[in-house]
């Protein structure tokens, strides 16, 4: 189901769940949150989205089984079995992405809300926070306000001193999931005596924590996206979570962390989504031929599948980085927000490459299709859009190409283990982090894709070392923005390789990978020749740099029959 070895690592089947994980307690949460779902069935999952009914239900039962406490509890404040585990913690948002982005939400802004509280220094609060998620609790990350969004340095909140260590808590904060039933609610704001940073925590249940409204949105329409304001809330030593700089880093390294999840999301709904897809269309008959016989249908399903594979690969991979992580290997730093920015929004193009090929009952409400339209478009705006994360990326690219360093191989890390560095993430220049010979994964194997995307990379790298960008182009945001999205090419395709050849994926899925990667690419180029102001030499290497994939239609029929139609009739929801 997960990470599995053999020709093909599969997608997600609740149908065929097999005991990935190394211990039975994270298998038994895992199967028991796949059974709840398949009781509750998609009448009840659709019914509560167009209701907008709030999940109470999963959060009892999240209660039982002990799910939220046993993967987000540390290690040392919970039960034996509990850990924060980057590995099971990710893949959980598959799991419930695949039934809901509503789900997922709940669970991924009480990973946010716990954040800065793992992160902090009261251990006080850290030991109440293990009781509440054993008790079912759910939990609030408050950093965003209206007039700001999420820009720390804006931040309005204030905590006025009152004398002996208490203090008052006046402000709003706006667009915060949960901010109805939170256990805790940890809270951004400042000392108004000092203006340093703090971390508090308040309780939604409190009479001076007012939940204004709920924030009605087109996705996730059963979730509560709330705005709140705290009436001179009462706060004591006992609830602040953090200060000064650690309440800044946190802050950061909380988002860091959360970000990450989205990605999971998306592989969940595009994986359901397929199914229902495939499915639908090949049952369904026109002129006389199901409608899956059509070679324009087949070219539709056959790219989402590898699409949706890559975005898989690459998100397993990425885990690895980030549990791997120290002072001296941080190159997670890099992954991280392409997890949040590329395979969000490949999902994206998964979700509209299907809807191309089953039309108008993708908007049927009776379907899950549906809530997938709705809800895949959120998932890239949320928790740092993608210009702010390809921001992020270009920081890397110098050290990617020219300043190579040596590093043990990455394993394969399903090990359990808590992740103590995810917790204590050290801030430091991204300019800083090295990376080793960006050839290395591509000794060992050839398809011929492979072979013309590894052109497309020299002739990147003969423009940033030969025609690098001008001072006047390196201060044009949107001009290194487009550059960065060919780099984020060389660093996607990097990962989903490694991962390939680990999990011994069969060969024409990763040619049929690197056949879309080619074309993206060659996009890309096009775009920073076309929109963009080059010197000659600039605009030579990037027309160079478009090139046509090879196709082999015997392979990509091998994807079409082996690997995609053969998905037709696994998976339904009742």
């Amino acid at each position: 189901m997960f990470n599995m070895e053999g020709k093909d690592m599969r997608l997600l089947n609740p149908k065929q769940f097999d005991n990935p994980f190394p211990d039975e307690k994270t298998n038994q949460i895992f199967r028991k949150t796949i059974e709840f779902f398949e009781n509750k069935g998609l009448e009840s999952i659709k019914e509560d989205d167009q209701n907008m009914v709030f999940c109470d239900d999963w959060i009892a039962y999240n209660k039982e089984i002990g799910a939220y406490a046993t993967l987000l509890t540390p290690a040392g404040y919970g039960d034996a079995d509990s850990r924060w585990d980057m590995n099971r913690i990710a893949q959980f948002n598959e799991v419930l992405g695949f039934y809901g982005l509503s789900f997922q939400y709940n669970y991924q802004v009480s990973i946010l809300g716990l954040g800065p509280i793992w992160m902090g220094d009261n251990e006080e609060v850290k030991h109440r926070t293990a009781q509440m998620l054993k008790d079912g609790g759910i939990f609030a990350f408050g950093l965003s306000e209206k007039q700001h969004g999420a820009d720390l340095y804006s931040n309005e909140v204030k905590l006025y001193p009152q004398g002996d260590g208490k203090y008052l808590a006046k402000g709003d904060k706006y667009y915060i999931g949960n901010g109805n039933k939170a256990s805790y609610v940890s809270t951004f704001g400042r000392y108004a005596d000092t203006d340093d940073y703090v971390f508090f925590a308040v309780e939604s249940s409190h009479p001076r924590y007012e939940c204004v409204k709920k924030i009605n949105t087109a996705g996730v329409r059963p979730a509560y996206v709330a705005a709140y304001t705290l009436h001179d809330y009462p706060i004591t030593k006992k609830d602040i979570i953090s200060s000064g700089n650690l309440a800044w880093d946190s802050a950061l390294n909380t988002i860091n962390v959360g970000k990450f999840q989205l990605g999971f999301a998306s592989i969940g709904i595009c994986t359901h989504a397929l199914y229902e897809a495939i499915n639908h269309s090949h049952n369904r008959w026109l002129y006389g031929h199901r409608v899956t016989d059509f070679p324009h249908i087949k070219k539709l399903f056959t790219e989402s599948y590898v699409r949706l594979m890559a975005m898989k690969l690459f998100g397993l991979r990425a885990i690895d980085y980030f549990r791997s992580a120290s002072d001296e290997d941080r190159r997670y730093l890099l992954y991280n927000p392409i997890q949040k920015m590329k395979v969000t929004t490949q999902g994206m193009k998964v979700i509209e490459m299907l809807l191309d090929a089953i039309a108008a009952k993708g908007y049927e409400q009776d379907t899950y299709f549906e809530l997938a339209v709705r809800d895949i478009g959120m998932i890239p705006r949320l928790e740092g859009t993608t210009h702010v994360n390809m921001a992020l990326v270009i920081k890397f690219l110098q050290n990617y190409f020219f300043n190579p360093a040596e590093f043990p191989e990455i394993p394969t890390r399903d090990d359990i283990a808590n992740d103590d560095y995810t917790l204590n993430q050290k801030a430091g220049s991204l300019r800083s982090v090295r990376f080793p010979d960006y050839s290395l994964p591509y000794k060992g194997i050839s398809t011929p894709n492979i072979e013309v995307f590894k052109k497309q990379i020299e002739l990147l790298r003969d423009f940033l070392g030969t025609t690098p960008p001008s001072p006047e182009q390196a201060k044009n945001v949107d001009y290194m923005l487009a550059l960065g999205e060919i780099f984020t090419m060389v660093a996607y395709a990097q990962l989903i390789l490694e991962n390939a050849k680990i999990h011994k994926v069969a060969i024409e899925v990763i040619d049929e990978i690197f056949n879309f990667i080619v074309r993206d690419t060659s996009s890309y180029a096009l775009n920073l020749m076309m929109n963009f102001a080059n010197s000659a030499e600039q605009e030579a290497l990037l027309r160079r740099m478009i090139m046509t994939p090879v196709t082999d239609e015997a392979l990509s029929s091998k994807v079409w029959k082996e690997h995609v139609l053969s998905l037709e009739g696994t998976y339904a929801m009742d």
